[in-house]
């Protein structure tokens, strides 16, 4: 890890920091929820070795990254808008993107409002979700999966922070990461992130270690969560913001990758639309979808290698 870069680029009215290595075509990697850079370590010295320039940025809110308070500081054309000067301060016209979880949604409105930057795009976990004009997305899922909604949850300022402040940084990124059960995921208000009895927390998995956790805690502690929890606040302000985009395919290459086990991919009415005639037709440039067995959310830290492969096989083609 000590071979990587880190530098801090001033771009759209905050100072963003990226971890990056090699040289050639960029990817750019985009991390999601609750994590930073950091959890490409593996693809970015991977990516790098096979010719490639390889750059992670901490997102807005998270990191080393400026974390404006407000949750309007926080909408998809602030994220978007973050990206493409990125993008600008390199010098070049467009990059191979590599995202997940909350990365992935930022992915595809970086593709939604300007294909023209993306020249393929591997996206992990979450698939696209079109928009809606009937219901605010806060309001179908309260609907759908109740109040005990982990997104639901998120959504009064400060509530969060404070349970989490409760159990302690370390708690809680361990509880998230480790988590396996099948969505939806519900956070319910009595003990939303497990026992705080002592000994009782989670046990770390092989491919996670107390070293990665303790990088993350530091960050997060500097930080804290109110940034992360705003792109949450934000969503259904991008609802209202992003309703020219009704009906908009997306018209970019795209691969697809999901853990079996992940908690998005097993929520209710996931695997229906991915598997159905839904996400193709949404994204008619849908090239391939590969569901991992035995894998959960964070799979590019559960199987680096096998991650590895996939995106350089697929980007290669273009």
């Amino acid at each position: 890890m000590e071979t990587l870069e880190h530098r801090t680029v001033r771009l759209n009215g905050i100072n963003m920091h990226v971890a990056e290595k090699g040289d050639g075509p960029v990817v750019l990697f985009l991390h999601g929820f609750p994590e930073l850079w950091y959890t490409w370590r593996h693809q970015i010295l991977a990516i790098a070795d096979h010719g490639y320039h390889a750059i992670a940025p901490d997102l807005r809110g998270y990191g080393d990254t400026d974390a404006p308070p407000l949750a309007t500081s926080y909408t998809c054309f602030h994220m978007v808008g973050d990206l493409l000067a990125l993008i600008d301060s390199m010098g070049i016209e467009a990059v191979y993107l590599v995202a997940t979880d909350w990365g992935a949604m930022i992915g595809w409105y970086l593709c939604m409002f300007r294909p023209d930057k993306v020249k393929a795009y591997v996206c992990m976990s979450v698939a696209y979700c079109p928009r809606s004009p009937k219901m605010k997305p806060v309001e179908a899922l309260r609907a759908f999966f109740g109040e005990d909604y982990y997104i639901c949850r998120f959504q009064d300022p400060g509530v969060m922070e404070e349970e989490i402040k409760s159990y302690g940084t370390r708690h809680v990124l361990k509880s998230i990461l480790t988590e396996t059960r099948p969505g939806p995921l519900r956070l319910p208000k009595s003990e939303p992130f497990g026992s705080k009895s002592p000994n009782t927390g989670p046990q770390l998995p092989p491919w996670l270690s107390e070293e990665d956790i303790d990088y993350n805690v530091k960050k997060f502690d500097q930080k804290g969560f109110t940034g992360p929890l705003n792109y949450y606040r934000a969503l259904d302000l991008n609802w209202e913001l992003t309703a020219a985009w009704t009906g908009t395919q997306i018209k970019v290459p795209v691969i697809y990758v999901v853990g079996n086990k992940d908690l998005v991919y097993t929520t209710p009415g996931a695997k229906t639309y991915i598997h159905g005639n839904g996400f193709k037709t949404d994204v008619p440039l849908l090239q391939q979808i590969v569901v991992l067995e035995g894998v959960g959310h964070f799979l590019n830290q559960e199987k680096p290698d096998k991650i590895n492969d996939i995106i350089l096989d697929f980007i290669r083609k273009f």
